[in-house]
């Protein structure tokens, strides 16, 4: 476990901006019409319209996206009654997991109250400007009361997440574990230590998955809670037990099933737990300490399945597992409750994907190779990305089948693309590139295939059906290499470019090679022994058309590579150049950098081949390409070798390609920003267009520019380097680049091998008529 000090803490909070949360507009502001349409007098409309229609406030509002996380303060973590304003970063921290991992935006509302009728009456006078309501550590019993009196009242979702959280991320890994041990949920012998907000919750949502009443024990501090006290509040008498032989902890786990802890540290032992039931399941899920720790567990026996709250565990049960996406769920169909079917689904929802493949971003983060289902893991990761599109989508379907939704959902698969776009797993355009690369799959050489990350990439694209991979590399590395990493290599074709089986085709694309470069001094044995480097082998089969399309470059160093894509492929005829280009989605809106890996310090001939290339790139992607030139000068502001060359670049595309809405030099922040340019400069060809492509001056700017923007901003997407400009479809990536990346560049390969082979269909056609 992270061990946090004080100072690290308190630092954290205070630095830059205090607190960990802010508010921004989603609108124009920067105008005068813009404040007009924003506040008086432009407001007035969708003021009237939902005094007219009051359900009009989701769709001229943030309603719809925007929770309340309320507390008084009386529970706060393991601190206990500290007051409404000292647990004010607690709520702040959990607007900030609502934000990050369901892109909700969060009021936290700290009311200090304790009372429960007037601390009701408060949130009800204020519940009209949310979508839904997360009550936040408030003791119990009172808890209790108030939500079910707000769920009473308050026609938006309540939930005291306390309470269901747990119960819903724990019922999941419970039903998981009992299927890994073969157990009958029906027949478990289940004890409960701790009878607050959560374990009534809890064992409640257990019931409903099947276990049985008669076999549940719940102890408080005074022991077992049984039907002869008398000191027993509601919700505690009714899971009173008739049993009178048993009284302690230690007599109740005895041949027990299953433990569930939310109570406090070290209270059950290695003798309690060898007592227990063969494969015994215990959630420990006191924090920060647990009831008994997991090596004590282990230690105790082996045959433990264990869950705690830590994130340094197996099975951690964390409540973030579940509460954004339920109310991600909820807000998007307009519900009006959280109800037991929509809890339900969570729990099935969040079960079931522990039983699906591990995404590689999860393994990664863990260090891990082979997460798949079993006693290590039967709960799925926080950091799993596929949560927001299987639990939401579980919940809305739930809100909707119940009939608590006031906004339906028809096409699912275009809502579960819609939460991956929302958080930055997908976006558009990247969906469309998977969706275009899979209806038309080709064969895709991966050089590096010895690289994990290139091996992953591989095998994710085919099972994406992306693509057929074709694997360069010794068979039996690769085999074990697999093996390590978990993956299924079923299907997909290996090719050991220096066994002796492969003498005959390292022959024959050597000859073929000689022919084509022998006026710039090849020899048979030159090219013959070329033939066992990765690179010149694997484009070589792009060449002849064994392949379509061919990435590279974890290993190899640029210059290398380029050097064989000139030998091998050759730049299209109608260029002297080819170029490399990055796209950048952004919030505001996506955007093709050139030249980011190609030509080091590019002259003017080079740069109108690279602007045409990009341009005609942009195409490619279904973009009408608006170019602007990059330079420090604007517009002869500036007489320098480095802007003149740009300068002279931007003249010669003018007479070349007028059609093209293409102009410079100038500097990034006239390119960008439209109203200043259109200001400034009134006589520029961009005149009243929004800029999508940028040509800069030399490699080092235009690498710079679009790392830089990798490295500050987590909510810019970059997709590259693509190579164009080349005959066919090659493709070398970045050193550091995700399996991810390799795939995104997979999918244009693919697309681009696809187009190649249409367009040389409808020249030959046209020759053969």
């Amino acid at each position: 476990m992270v061990k946090i000090s004080k100072e690290a803490a308190l630092t954290y909070h205070e630095s830059g901006r205090p607190g960990k949360i802010e508010v921004k507009p989603t609108k124009a502001y920067r105008t005068q019409t813009d404040l007009s349409l924003a506040y008086s007098p432009g407001v007035a409309y969708p003021c009237l319209e939902i005094q007219e229609r009051p359900d009009d406030a989701y769709r001229y509002t943030d309603k719809g996206n925007l929770v309340a996380v309320i507390s008084n303060g009386t529970a706060v973590l393991g601190l206990g009654d500290i007051g409404a304003l000292s647990g004010k970063p607690v709520m702040e921290g959990k607007g900030l997991l609502f934000k990050i991992y369901g892109g909700i935006d969060v009021f936290d509302i700290e009311v200090d109250e304790k009372d429960p009728e007037k601390f009701c009456e408060a949130v009800e006078k204020i519940a009209p400007t949310f979508g839904g309501i997360n009550l936040e550590d408030i003791k119990a019993p009172e808890c209790f009361y108030i939500e079910e009196r707000l769920k009473r009242t308050l026609d938006i979702p309540v939930m005291h997440d306390d309470q269901h959280g747990t119960a819903i991320i724990s019922a999941a890994g419970l039903k998981n574990a009992l299927e890994v041990i073969g157990k009958d949920i029906s027949k478990v012998r289940l004890v409960v230590n701790g009878a607050g907000a959560a374990a009534i919750s809890c064992t409640k949502l257990y019931m409903a998955l099947g276990v049985r009443k008669e076999n549940i024990v719940m102890l408080d501090s005074k022991g077992v809670i049984s039907s002869d006290r008398q000191d027993l509040n509601e919700q505690k008498r009714f899971f009173a037990t008739d049993r009178r032989d048993i009284h302690t902890l230690e007599e109740a786990v005895r041949n027990a099933d299953v433990f569930v802890g939310l109570s406090k540290g070290n209270v059950l032992s290695k003798d309690m737990v060898r007592s227990m039931a063969k494969d015994p399941i215990i959630f420990a899920l006191a924090n920060p300490v647990p009831e008994i720790s997991y090596e004590d567990a282990m230690d105790a026996r082996n045959d433990v399945l264990m869950s705690t709250g830590r994130t340094d565990y197996p099975n951690q049960i964390n409540n973030v597992i579940g509460f954004p996406y339920i109310f991600r769920g909820t807000l998007d169909v307009h519900a009006k409750a959280i109800n037991e079917e929509m809890k339900m689904a969570a729990v099935h929802a969040i079960a079931d994907l522990a039983k699906q493949p591990v995404p590689d971003v999860v393994n990664d983060v863990y260090k891990v190779n082979n997460l798949t289902f079993g006693r290590e893991y039967f709960i799925p990761k926080p950091v799993d990305p596929r949560l927001i599109t299987e639990v939401s989508a579980a919940v809305a379907k739930a809100a909707i089948d119940s009939g608590v939704a006031r906004k339906t959902i028809e096409d699912w698969d275009e809502y579960k693309n819609s939460l991956s776009v929302l958080l930055g797993q997908e976006t558009k355009l990247t969906q469309k590139l998977y969706a275009t690369a899979s209806a038309h799959p080709q064969r895709v050489v991966f050089a590096e295939a010895i690289h994990p990350t290139m091996l992953k990439a591989a095998v994710q694209a085919k099972a994406e059906g992306i693509c057929q991979p074709i694997l360069l590399g010794n068979d039996e590395v690769i085999a074990k290499l697999a093996k390590k990493l978990d993956l299924n290599l079923e299907g997909i074709d290996i090719v050991n470019l220096r066994h002796p089986s492969e003498q005959e085709r390292r022959e024959r694309y050597a000859r073929i090679l000689t022919e084509k470069r022998a006026r710039d001094g090849y020899t048979f044995q030159e090219a013959n022994d070329k033939m066992f480097e990765r690179n010149y082998f694997g484009m070589m089969m792009v060449e002849t058309g064994e392949a379509d399309a061919f990435i590279t470059g974890l290993y190899t160093k640029y210059s290398n590579t380029i050097k064989v894509v000139n030998e091998v492929i050759g730049i299209r005829k109608e260029f002297k150049h080819f170029a490399a280009m990055h796209i950048i989605n952004s919030s505001k809106g996506t955007f093709y950098i050139a030249d980011t890996l190609v030509n080091e310090n590019p002259d003017t001939e080079a740069l109108v081949d690279i602007a045409k290339l990009a341009a005609t790139s942009v195409r490619f992607f279904n973009e009408k390409p608006v170019v602007s030139m990059i330079s420090h000068s604007n517009f002869g502001s500036n007489t320098s070798d480095g802007a003149m060359k740009v300068r002279h670049a931007v003249d010669r595309l003018h007479e070349l390609y007028p059609d093209i809405p293409i102009d410079g030099e100038m500097q990034v922040t006239f390119a960008l920003d439209n109203e200043l340019r259109d200001e400034q400069y009134p006589f520029t060809r961009l005149k009243g267009k929004t800029v999508n492509t940028l040509v800069f001056p030399n490699l080092t700017s235009a690498r710079s520019s679009y790392k830089m923007l990798q490295m500050l901003n987590t909510d810019v997407e970059i997709i590259g380097p693509i190579q164009v400009g080349l005959n066919k479809p090659i493709h070398f990536i970045d050193f550091g680049a995700s399996v991810r990346d390799v795939v995104n560049i997979v999918s244009i390969a693919v697309i681009d091998a696809y187009v190649n082979k249409v367009k040389q269909a409808m020249t030959n056609a046209v020759h053969n008529s």
